[in-house]
C-alpha cells in the first residue's frame, strides 16, 4: 500500500510529501521534489531492516544536494560537452555547471523540480512534469511522466515522455546504494558484476569525444564479479582521470535485460539491475563528501548505476547510433529500469 506525510518545506515555501509504498516487510520511499528516492528498505539475511539508499532526512540537504542524491535527472542525464547541441540545424547553449561542461540538466534540474504525483495502484506512483519550451534553453515544451514500482522487493522506473518540439533527452535517476546499509560508510567491498565489454574513454573533463575500449585486461572489467574496491586505484590513466570509476558501461544484448547483479557481503543483499537502454554509468561515490541521513557520507561510501544514452551522443554520431536522445513531436520517449533485491 502507499502512504503518504508531509517531509518538510522548499526555502520557496513549497509542501514536500513523502510517498511510501509497502510490500511486506521491505518499502522504498519517493519524493515529489526531485522524484528523490529517498530510501529502500530491505531485510538483511538476519532479517535486520536496512536501507540501502544513501539520502537525508529533510527537504534542506536535498536542496544542497551536491551529489544529486537519489533524484531524476533531466532533461538531459550526465555530461553535454561544452554545453552545444545542435536542433534542426540550430545552434543551442545550455549552461555549464561542470568543468566548462553541461552536467545533469543544468543550473536547475528536475533534480529540483516539483513534480505532481498521483498514485495508479497500491503499488504504484507516477510523478509528472512540464518542463516549459527553453526551460534551461532546451527546445521544445516537454511532459515527463516517471512511475515509481515496488513490489516483490523489485524497484522499478518507467520513464515516459512527448516533446512539442524536437530536442534531447536523456533521463536516469542518481540513486547512490550501500547494500551493507546507508551508515556503513564504504562500498569497496561489494561484489560487482556487469555485462559490458566496453568502456567510452573520456577527455579531462569527462567528457565521451568518441571511440570505444574494452574492458578485457584493464581494472574496468567487471564480467566476471569482483569487488568495486580490487582495481579501483589501478595506474590506469582513464581510472586516474575519473579519480575512480566514473565511466558510461555500454551493455551487451538489446531489449530489456538483466546488465548487472551487486552485493553487500556483510548483509548478504543483492541487487539485479535491468534496463531498456544502451548503457549504464558506472559511479563510485569518489566525490561524496556529506552528512547523510545516519551516518557522514565519504568518499566511495556509496555508488550509483545509472541506466541512459550515452553521455554527449548529440555530439558524437557514433554514440547517437547506439541509442539516440533526439525525441521529436509525435515521438515517445518510454525505458524502463530495475533494481531487484534478494
Amino acid at each position: 500500500m502507499i502512504t503518504s506525510k508531509i517531509f518538510g518545506k522548499t526555502q520557496a515555501g513549497e509542501t514536500v510529501t513523502a510517498y511510501t509504498i509497502a510490500d511486506g516487510a521491505a518499502h522504498a520511499t519517493i519524493l515529489d521534489f526531485g522524484g528523490i528516492v529517498q530510501s529502500v528498505v530491505i531485510p538483511a539475511k538476519n532479517g535486520a531492516p536496512t536501507d540501502v539508499i544513501l539520502g537525508y532526512n529533510d527537504v534542506a540537504g536535498y536542496e544542497m544536494n551536491g551529489g544529486y542524491l537519489g533524484a531524476l535527472i533531466g532533461r538531459f542525464g550526465n555530461r553535454i560537452g561544452a554545453g552545444k547541441i545542435c536542433v534542426d540545424g540550430k545552434p543551442y547553449q545550455l549552461y555549464l555547471n561542470d568543468r566548462g561542461n553541461h552536467l545533469h540538466g543544468g543550473k536547475e534540474g528536475f533534480n529540483r523540480k516539483m513534480w505532481r504525483a498521483e498514485r495508479v495502484n497500491d503499488y504504484a506512483l507516477a510523478l509528472t512534469y512540464v518542463s516549459p519550451d527553453g526551460e534551461e534553453n532546451y527546445p521544445g515544451q516537454l511532459t515527463v511522466r516517471v512511475v515509481y514500482t515496488f513490489r516483490g522487493n523489485e524497484l522499478t522506473i518507467d520513464y515516459r515522455a512527448t516533446t512539442t518540439r524536437r530536442t534531447v533527452l536523456n533521463l536516469t535517476n542518481h540513486a547512490y546504494f550501500d547494500l551493507n546499509g546507508e551508515q556503513e560508510g564504504s562500498v569497496l567491498d561489494h561484489i560487482l558484476f556487469l555485462d559490458g565489454d566496453r568502456i567510452t574513454p573520456t577527455d579531462p573533463a569527462m567528457i565521451p569525444q568518441g571511440g570505444f575500449r574494452d574492458v578485457a585486461g584493464t581494472p574496468f572489467d567487471f564480467r566476471t564479479p569482483k569487488a568495486i574496491g580490487r582495481d579501483i586505484d589501478a595506474d590506469d590513466p582513464d581510472l586516474k582521470q575519473g579519480g575512480g570509476y566514473d565511466h558510461c558501461y555500454i551493455l551487451n544484448g538489446a531489449g530489456y535485460r538483466e546488465y548487472g547483479r551487486v552485493t553487500g557481503p556483510k548483509t548478504g543483499i543483492t541487487m539485479r539491475c535491468f534496463t531498456d537502454l544502451p548503457a549504464v554509468q558506472f559511479y563510485s561515490g569518489n566525490g561524496l563528501h556529506q552528512e547523510g541521513k545516519h551516518a557522514y557520507y565519504g568518499k566511495r561510501a556509496g555508488f550509483c548505476l545509472e541506466t541512459q544514452a550515452i553521455p554527449n551522443n548529440p555530439n558524437v554520431p557514433e554514440y547517437e547510433a547506439l541509442g539516440s536522445s533526439y525525441l521529436s513531436p509525435g515521438e515517445v520517449y518510454s525505458h524502463r529500469t530495475a533494481y531487484r533485491f534478494e
